[in-house]
């Protein structure tokens, strides 16, 4: 393993070699206007801020070294026809000449500050937030496109164990205490494949906004981060539009002006595993249905065969300008996996009978937003959200049919007002009204079993919010208050949140982050086998007894040093989270059957050090976090560590573009996560597991290396093509993500051990228009 390290660091170092072959020409002739801007970033050290068809076609010469930058500014006013609004010392953003209140416009973005945060198209905000503009972003190690929920993982304390994007894990915490919005409505599903490829296309997504800490009081609900992923909102009265597959999929999508005043923006996926097999479907699969009822046999009686899987989503997006001061956007998405599969006995010659699983969510909203004047704007939205899980189960030795479901309605309003009271201050604040209707089905026909279950929550929630930014841009402050009240328990909480960021010189800032979040919606696995083991986990809504209101708080503070392309940054934080469920952790322990209520605590640093040159990009990022759970009822009341416990993860990572050609290049290494082992005296007359003290043991290391390569080429003057081409897991490194243990007929221990991912080519062709 060692000679694999040393020779991928080897190539590391190669390309980072031929960074400097391809210097920038600054000749005094006409240019693109986005090679001119990137000689004035680096000559004035500022960072323009633009939508990629705001400047497309354009061009101008370079202009002189001696000019200031206000004259530079003028002169590229004057040139291209666009606007330059200088929004402090350092940012400065390109927009259209159109709308009378474009300069108001502007003033509602947060300062950027910290641009190309790990590569090109990442920066960091002055709230402490990560925005991620996918246009602009590179290739990543392993990705042949810019997989949202992928991509989030490159970025320190955001990893998941088990290397399914349905399962994101941030600073601790399970993947449904995350709040994934899509142009503000809830998402509560995330994943294609059940968790290998992410459900948000990225092809019209604008910008993905990560918040660990500190969020908005806007925001509710999400006690361990938020990822709000938008698509433009703006009209560009420009057709645009790009199709392409994979060795997965195919998609494509279109931006299409109407009038001056409106827009359609129309994406569309499918999957062609039911059509094609390929090397990466072959590696998915196994992944995907290695523990599920689909590979599990029972006694070698059953044969699972002749399944038949695909997926697919579309996303729609309806903008209309009513008038300069008036927009209305309509949204539309629908996302969907579907599976069926044929078992039947050895030695049965009858027709095979047919499992299914489908899972589908659907998201619907209309948005107002009104600017009445260069001060004051609102928004209205009206938003639906609907999850369904579906899943038939035949079990052939007991001539049993199991059908299960879970469905989640979510229904709501938003409404937030801005008040710019001047160029230092803003005000926000809003009500939301949430109701929310949980449905638990289970149906067993040979012992006349069913059970349903019906929850319903309504809530209310008031905010407000200051933004404050100093005289001289060296202070950023944004404190807020939250207060949420469920109307089924008569409860309020009150949520208050803070984001300070404070330039200690020119090259250090401080940043400190705080907050109290709840939220009523999780999900728990009653048992392993669960929807064909494949979709275990289902939603639950919070009934005040046995699945009580989660609530959390945390708080962090970090340093970071920016200059001349490099960036070190350091963030020490602490969250703790109360009212747990034993059965939303995925137990598979002594613990595995318990309904015990609890907490877990999370303690750590996030490190990034990162250097950028004129083509190259390398990054280490490293997190140490030390993560415990307490549960009164559970081994004595005294802590042991959560199943998410990673103690040390690190990732080293290069990003070269030299022309057309784009390279990436990662090494991901995580110590392994908890386990817990059987004693060595069993006492197999009782038919139950006798386990060491829970979590008391560790997995191996995980270690994985990835490769991605593109290259882009320009078929005529309005149609660009590109060739893809990534290896996941390069070595082929069988990384044990999870093991738990059964109990054969005979009374055996057997150690049941779930994979990753092995070797995985994926290559891509796409257009665009």
């Amino acid at each position: 393993m060692c000679k694999q390290i040393i020779t991928l660091l080897f190539i590391s170092i190669i390309g980072g070699f031929f960074w400097g072959l391809n210097a920038q020409n600054t000749a005094n002739t006409n240019a693109p206007l986005s090679d001119v801007l990137d000689v004035l970033e680096k000559r004035y050290e500022i960072t323009f801020s633009y939508v990629d068809l705001t400047i497309a076609n354009k061009t101008m010469s370079f202009p002189d070294e001696n000019l200031s930058l206000a004259e530079v500014i003028s002169l590229l006013s004057t040139s291209t026809n666009l606007d330059f609004i200088v929004v402090d010392n350092t940012n400065i953003v390109i927009s259209k000449r159109r709308n009378p209140l474009s300069d108001f416009i502007t003033q509602k973005l947060e300062e950027v500050v910290i641009t190309n945060y790990l590569t090109q198209g990442i920066s960091k905000k002055s709230d402490g937030k990560i925005v991620i503009n996918t246009e602009d972003s590179k290739l990543l190690p392993g990705l042949i496109e810019p997989d949202i929920l992928q991509t989030i993982q490159a970025l320190p304390g955001i990893l998941s164990v088990d290397e399914r994007i349905s399962n994101i894990n941030v600073r601790g915490g399970t993947h449904d205490q995350n709040l994934i919005l899509w142009e503000g409505i809830k998402m509560y599903q995330s994943g294609h494949f059940f968790g290998l490829v992410s459900a948000f296309n990225p092809y019209l997504t604008k910008d993905i906004n990560v918040s660990k800490n500190g969020t908005s009081v806007k925001y509710g609900d999400g006690v361990s981060s938020v990822i709000d992923i938008r698509q433009s909102n703006t009209l560009d009265q420009d057709f645009k539009a790009g199709a392409g597959f994979n060795l997965i999929h195919a998609d494509g999508f279109a931006k299409l002006p109407l009038n001056k005043e409106s827009e359609l923006q129309v994406s569309a996926r499918r999957s062609i595993t039911d059509l094609v097999l390929t090397p990466t479907y072959d590696q998915y699969l196994q992944r995907v249905f290695q523990d599920s009822d689909f590979s599990n046999t029972q006694n070698n009686a059953v044969v699972s065969n002749n399944e038949r899987f695909y997926f697919y989503d579309i996303a729609l997006k309806f903008l209309y300008d009513i008038s300069d001061k008036d927009q209305l956007r309509i949204n539309f998405s629908t996302i969907n996996n579907s599976l069926d599969y044929d078992q039947k006995l050895n030695s049965d010659a009858a027709m095979p009978l047919k499992n299914t699983l489908n899972q589908n969510n659907l998201a619907t909203g209309i948005t107002y937003l009104k600017y009445w004047n260069n001060k004051l704007t609102t928004t209205a939205q009206l938003y639906l959200s609907n999850y369904d899980l579906k899943a038939s189960n035949f079990n052939l030795i007991n001539e049993q049919q199991l059908q299960q479901d879970n469905a989640v309605n979510d229904v709501g309003i938003k409404i937030n007002a801005t008040n710019h009271i001047d160029n230092n201050l803003k005000l926000h604040g809003g009500y939301q009204f949430s109701e929310i209707s949980i449905e638990n089905a289970e149906i067993v026909d040979q012992l006349n079993f069913t059970s349903f279950t019906k929850e319903i929550n309504r809530s209310h929630a008031f905010y407000g919010e200051a933004e404050f930014t100093s005289l001289n841009r060296d202070t950023y402050a944004r404190i807020g208050l939250r207060t949420n009240y469920i109307e089924k328990f008569s409860e309020i909480f009150t949520e208050p949140r803070i984001s300070v960021s404070h330039k200690l010189s020119n090259d250090f800032r401080l940043e400190f982050l705080a907050e109290f979040k709840s939220q009523t919606t999780s999900q728990v696995i009653d048992f392993q086998n669960d929807f064909l083991g494949i979709e275990k986990r289902r939603w639950m809504l919070s009934n005040d007894e046995d699945i009580p209101i989660i609530k959390s708080k945390q708080g962090a503070v970090g340093i970071h040093y920016n200059k001349n392309k490099l960036l070190i940054s350091l963030e020490a934080f602490v969250k703790s989270v109360e009212n747990i469920t034993a059965q939303s952790q995925g137990f598979q322990n002594q613990f595995q059957f318990e309904n015990a209520i609890g907490a877990y605590e999370t303690k750590g640093i996030d490190f990034l050090i990162n250097k950028q040159f004129q083509q190259l990009s390398t990054w280490l990022s490293y997190s140490f976090s030390n993560n415990d759970y307490r549960f009164a009822d559970l081994n004595e009341g005294q802590t042991f560590p959560n199943n998410l416990d990673i103690r040390h993860a690190l990732t080293f990572a290069t990003t070269y573009s030299m022309e057309a050609i784009d390279f990436a290049f990662g090494l991901n290494w995580r110590s392994g996560k908890p386990a817990t082992n059987p004693t060595t005296n069993q006492n197999t007359t009782n038919n139950t597991i006798e386990y060491e003290a829970p979590n008391s043991s560790r997995l191996n290391d995980y270690i994985r290396a990835d490769l991605s390569v593109s290259y882009q080429l320009k078929v005529s003057t309005k149609t660009k093509a590109s060739v893809a081409a990534s290896i996941w897991n390069v070595f082929d490194r069988r990384n044990v993500i999870n093991r738990y243990f059964v109990e054969d007929e005979n009374n055996l221990l057997i150690a049941i051990e779930n994979l990753s991912l092995g070797i995985t080519p994926n290559v891509s062709f796409r257009l665009s228009f």
